[in-house]
């Protein structure tokens, strides 16, 4: 492992080189701290307690590099991936490299930004430092460390106060080539005061290749602002993805989140929500569809900080095969976080004898007056509504299917733009039935 930890290190120095201008900003000094920290903590093993379940060994055997310039990606390959009767505003990366060509931004405003993270830092500099880094730590984290210390692109969004965004701003990530390539993309999302947007993220791949995206996020919303994020992963089934997304929201602010797990071969997903201020809602929903030797791990974290905040948690999942899943989900609720009221549920079906799931929810409550739910469920399909389906004419794959699918459709309904579930709802319906022929 200290071999790997080296080669990362080492990369560290050619991409210093590659940075030109880049290298005198302030944020400079950040990375050298973030490789920094990242020598002395390396990557983490199962016996670090948040890795228990999730062995990333495998990740290391590979030596990734670094992307120097985008693949060439034809723009009818966007019409796998953005959706259909949906106007969109469409920033798109390949390999973790933003495509100008392939991009399309459209918001009829001059003061919204939506631009590439590499290009922000020069362009709107003030407004990306003044946030950048300020939500998301990297004193115990690994890989938001790397992330740090290889920050250069990735998306940066400002929505000033009082504007409402109607059409979806969605990133579309790309993955090509047959060259095994890391992406440490670096998203900032700064929603002002009383506006509203959406934002959907979705990963890709058209190769086989074995790649390695990880990625870092953070969301600040500001008072009586609203956020639909929506996240599809549907990577090479020989990708390795992590993600680390850290939301600060502020008083009254409503931030929503459904994140759908489809691909990758090991996936990791680390969540957090800081409810700073009276009057928050958080409401997080996730779906996890493991088969074959997937390995799909959700670590949530809500921190209630201040009183009348309500928070509602709901992630489902569906193994099959030799699939494992891993589900840690954790509530603080803080001594001035009175008049808490927040909920949180994990439900998994196992398909196979081989198929298998750890869960394991979280309370940790310091305040008197508040109302908390916690609880996880693991189990099979109904062999009573299977039976009442077959007995109506309705073949065995196609009855399964109707089943997996009602179990995750309070998921599903959760997103809010119309195009986004229908497509969602037509795919993991056809996924359901390919899955037993």
């Amino acid at each position: 492992m200290t071999d790997i930890k080296q080669w990362y290190i080492s990369n560290f120095d050619l991409f210093e080189e590659s940075l030109n201008g880049s290298r005198e900003t302030p944020f400079h000094e950040v990375r050298r701290s973030a490789i920094s920290k990242f020598s002395e903590l390396g990557f983490p093993t199962p016996r670090h307690e948040d890795w228990k379940y999730t062995n990333v060994a495998p990740m290391l055997e590979h030596k990734f590099k670094l992307p120097t310039e985008a693949a060439k990606v034809p723009k009818e390959v966007l019409r796998d991936f953005a959706f259909d009767k949906l106007k969109e505003n469409l920033v798109v990366f390949i390999n973790g490299l933003f495509s100008e060509e392939l991009s399309k931004i459209d918001l009829n405003s001059d003061d919204i930004i939506v631009s590439s993270l590499r290009n922000a830092m020069v362009n709107h500099s003030d407004l990306v430092y003044k946030h950048l880094g300020r939500y998301v730590s990297f004193e115990d984290e690994s890989f938001t460390a790397l992330n740090t210390a290889f920050t250069n692109d990735g998306t940066f969004i400002f929505v000033p106060d009082n504007k409402v965004i109607e059409d979806p701003i969605h990133l579309i990530y790309i993955s090509d080539g047959d060259t095994e390539l890391v992406s440490h993309l670096r998203n900032l999302f700064i929603v002002g005061k009383n506006s509203q947007v959406k934002i959907i993220e979705s990963f890709h791949s058209l190769s086989a290749t074995t790649y390695f995206n990880n990625l870092v996020t953070e969301v600040f919303v500001d008072k009586n602002a609203i956020v639909d994020h929506i996240k599809l992963q549907e990577e090479s089934i020989n990708a390795f993805h992590i993600s680390n997304a850290q939301v600060q929201q502020e008083r009254q602010s409503v931030y929503t989140t459904v994140n759908i797990d489809l691909g990758g071969g090991l996936v990791r997903n680390n969540l957090s929500v800081l409810l700073n201020d009276e009057h928050c809602e958080s409401h997080l929903f996730g779906f996890f569809l493991g088969q074959g030797t997937q390995h799909i791990d959700n670590h949530t974290f809500i921190d209630h900080a201040k009183p009348h905040c309500f928070s509602n948690e709901l992630y489902k999942g569906i193994l099959d095969d030799k699939a494992r899943g891993v589900f840690n989900g954790k509530i603080i609720v803080r001594p001035d976080a009175q008049k808490t009221n927040a909920l949180q549920s994990n439900k998994t079906l196992l398909l196979t004898n081989d198929a298998s799931i750890n869960a394991k929810p979280q309370l940790e409550i310091f305040a008197d007056d508040v109302k908390c739910t916690h609880g996880a469920t693991i189990g099979q399909l109904d062999d009573e509504a299977m039976f009442y389906l077959r007995a109506r004419g309705i073949g065995e794959e196609m009855a399964g299917a109707m089943l997996r699918h009602a179990f995750i459709s309070d998921v599903l309904e959760n997103i809010k733009v119309e195009a986004v579930r229908e497509r969602m709802d037509a795919h993991i319906i056809e996924r359901f039935t390919k899955a037993h022929k």
